[in-house]
């Protein structure tokens, strides 16, 4: 199964294999934009839209607080 199972990290850790086969990915309530966000045994996962094949980037609470916070901040704006 491609996405059943994801192993990409970022920074603070390893993260648990997560089964995302079950996952109930959500997008954002305007229906903008290609990023997909799950919640998962209390892990915030997230994928593009377009390529749900390749493996979802996994947050934990502290880190997807952190990271939401930095957007609303324009911290990722790259225009």
């Amino acid at each position: 199964m491609a996405n059943s199972t994801i192993e990409q990290r970022l920074t603070g850790g390893p993260r648990p294999a997560l089964d995302l086969s079950q996952a109930e990915w959500q997008s954002s309530t305007q229906g903008v934009g290609d990023v997909q966000v799950a919640f998962v045994e209390g892990y915030v996962a997230m994928r593009n839209r377009r390529s749900p094949e390749i493996p979802a980037v996994i947050f934990s609470p502290a880190e997807w607080r952190a990271f939401v916070l930095d957007a609303r901040d324009g911290e990722f704006d790259l225009t």
